[in-house]
């Protein structure tokens, strides 16, 4: 026992006085995305960078990859971790959808079940007994006609938006259909010329110069709209020329009235297979209607 323990406090004191005969510490290589390696000794001791060894080179140990600060392991046992940090991808911000406010939607759905009732009721019935009796070209004669009067919202609304092109080709159109077209019956400028009707209104012209639509409003009769193109149909109305022609506004009201079964003539079925094909009509319409409107305003900018 007292040599066991003499030969004990002996090589303890031998370790304290030659440390370096201690086994070595493990050594932990950490091989980091970038391009450095770094070691850490187990004990939590720094340890001096030293030169990597020539001959071993990462074709020997393909684990292994050369540290651009000069970091090397030489002492095993060695524990290599190889960090592999995946790209992080950017965070995609889904954009808010571009919707219509609608504060007035409980009186807006009355009023679009009401026209609902309306067009399948009274216009459908009139338009398609009306598309039965009167041939397709007189119709189109017809609505050409009402076009051809209505030039000047186009022609004013095109000045008032610097779109002088459009402004040109809506006074080339009202003097051709005007003379060789019959009084508008017929449409030579876009036949023969294939000069196109430039489709503007006052509620474009306030978009245009960066009003926006406010708030949804489906109007009684008149349909879709917003509080910015309600505004505009009332400037359209002191531009068009019908409303100086016909005094008297029962007439007004019968002769617009004519036009819109006349135009409805030509569309039967469309409002059919939209809602059909709709969740929600009510929505879906909403939102189509903002949807054109802003394409409208957009496209002439």
């Amino acid at each position: 026992m007292r040599i066991s323990f003499r030969l004990l406090l002996l090589f303890t004191f031998g370790l304290i006085a030659f440390p370096g005969l201690a086994p070595a510490e493990p050594e932990i290589l950490i091989q980091l995305p970038f391009t450095e390696t770094l070691v850490a000794q187990a004990s939590g001791f720094p340890r001096e960078p030293v030169q990597p060894n020539p001959d071993q080179t990462s074709e020997a140990n393909p684990n292994l990859l050369e540290s651009s600060a000069g970091y090397t392991v030489s002492d095993p046992p060695v524990l290599m971790a190889q960090l592999k940090a995946p790209i992080e991808k950017e965070t995609e911000i889904e954009e808010r959808p571009d919707t219509l406010a609608d504060p007035l939607e409980p009186v807006n759905r009355i009023f679009f079940h009401v026209n609902d009732k309306l067009y399948f009721w009274a216009l459908k019935p009139i338009a398609s007994g009306y598309r039965v009796v009167v041939p397709e070209d007189v119709r189109l004669g017809i609505k050409n006609a009402f076009s051809n009067l209505t030039t000047p919202v186009r022609l004013v609304n095109c000045l008032l938006q610097a779109n002088f092109k459009g402004a040109g080709n809506e006074t080339i159109r009202f003097l051709l259909n005007s003379t060789l077209g019959l009084a508008g019956f017929l449409d030579p400028a876009k036949t023969e010329l294939r000069i196109e009707k430039r489709d503007e209104d006052f509620g474009q012209t306030l978009g245009s110069w960066g009003l926006g639509p406010a708030i949804y409003i489906e109007w009684p009769i008149l349909g879709a709209s917003n509080l910015r193109d309600t505004i505009g149909y009332a400037g359209d109305l002191f531009l068009d020329p019908k409303t100086y022609l016909i005094q008297s506004v029962p007439v007004s009201l019968a002769v617009r009235t004519y036009d819109t079964v006349n135009e409805t003539s030509f569309r039967i079925g469309e409002y059919e297979d939209f809602k059909k094909n709709a969740l929600d009509p009510y929505i879906s319409k909403r939102e189509a209607y903002h949807q054109y409107r802003k394409y409208k305003i957009k496209e002439r900018k």
